[in-house]
């Protein structure tokens, strides 16, 4: 059986204790709330690369990395006098296809 559909392999979920950020190639193309489930259209984070990950130290120290977070890292954005980190990542999953079929191009 052949499938047309959407390549899940590009896309990954970092999943946070209350939001996902779905990610394409290194950019988020939607943010959920996981609660309710309902797409965050006005996120700050969609529509922009992962600048990279931070990981947080008991000591407070951190150290940054370019490229994707892995578990108990934070996702990095920034843009033009704006930054955003998440809260630390706690699993990394692949979307099923109904859900990459709902990410608008």
């Amino acid at each position: 059986m052949s499938y047309d559909g959407p390549d899940r392999r590009i896309h990954k979920i970092f999943v946070t204790r209350n939001t996902e950020y779905h990610v394409r190639r290194g950019t988020c193309v939607g943010v959920r709330d996981r609660e309710t489930g309902a797409w965050i259209q006005k996120h700050f984070a969609v529509q922009r690369p992962v600048t990279g990950s931070i990981r947080f130290f008991e000591s407070g120290a951190l150290t940054a990395s370019p490229g994707l977070p892995h578990v108990g890292e934070s996702m990095y954005f920034e843009d033009v006098g704006r930054d955003m980190v998440t809260s630390s990542i706690v699993s990394v999953e692949r979307p099923r296809r109904d859900i990459v079929e709902e990410y608008e191009d």
